[in-house]
């Protein structure tokens, strides 16, 4: 995958115009590590909340960009979709290769969840019922995060406060993916690679996953995600399905979820508890 992800998902997002977020309280550039240092804001989220929201679900989500792009600008659009049903959505910057290599991407996406854990019942939300999502690099960060415990467990969490996974299209097995990619990101050892993988992770216990991936996505994405599910569930994780969105490809899966052919928030609202 080409790192010009970002530029061309951001590019065709524009195209689409802007979001429908009438009717949502909106808080910006949300500190989630105080102090921290890190660059062009990769330690703020955004939070998309339902006007009066008392103790509603609330999804949070990780952006694309092959993990050396991408904003959580891009988090609007499922704001958008699913925020007028009851539900709230974090938006989280994480910093970016090659600034960091892995972990410091998903252990990122661990303090933003930690955050969240312990504030959002500020905005309304309930800190029992988060669930993960993210696109392409931003899903392969959350389905890690809900995989391997170490990552959650230094902040003094475990996998069960996760209530359920939710990932678009990510990419998943980094020993294969890794190959093709620049080595900024995962390096240059292989053992490395099968770390950052979902691999030695398969096993049972695991929150809730929603698979979901385009139909137009790439062969070798699709039957990466597709191995995972058979591959969870072959472990005893009898809580996790697939989804395959039609007439969408990788980029526009994201881009146009907003229309009105579109199934990612009839998918995603059958998968969330709302009260």
């Amino acid at each position: 995958m080409s790192v010009s992800y970002s530029t061309e998902l951001e590019a065709q997002l524009l195209n689409e115009g802007e979001q429908d977020l009438s009717g949502l309280n909106i808080y910006h550039d949300v500190d989630y590590i105080e102090l921290a240092d890190s660059p062009a804001d990769t330690n703020k989220l955004d939070i998309f909340m339902p006007e009066a929201a008392k103790n509603v679900p609330v999804v949070m989500y990780f952006h694309g960009g092959a993990l050396k792009g991408g904003s959580k600008l891009d988090g609007e659009a499922l704001a958008a979709r699913i925020g007028h049903d009851g539900i709230g959505v974090v938006s989280a910057n994480y910093r970016l290769a090659p600034a960091v290599q892995h972990p410091g991407h998903v252990q990122d996406a661990a303090a933003a969840f930690a955050w969240v854990k312990a504030n959002i019942h500020h905005y309304g939300g309930n800190p029992e019922n988060i669930y993960l999502s993210g696109h392409s690099a931003g899903a392969y960060l959350a389905v890690l995060l809900a995989l391997n415990p170490e990552y959650l467990e230094s902040q003094g969490l475990g996998i069960d406060t996760i209530r359920g996974v939710a990932p678009i299209s990510p990419f998943l097995y980094v020993e294969e993916t890794a190959k093709d990619r620049p080595k900024d990101v995962w390096g240059e050892d292989p053992d490395g690679w099968l770390k950052a993988s979902v691999t030695p992770y398969i096993n049972p216990g695991k929150p809730p996953m929603l698979m979901i991936y385009a139909d137009g996505d790439e062969d070798w994405r699709r039957e990466q995600i597709e191995r995972f599910v058979t591959q969870m569930k072959k472990a005893g994780n009898d809580a996790i399905s697939l989804k395959q969105v039609s007439n969408r490809d990788h980029f526009s899966i994201i881009t146009k979820m907003n229309e009105v052919d579109d199934e990612i928030r009839q998918t995603l609202i059958t998968f969330i508890d709302i009260p």
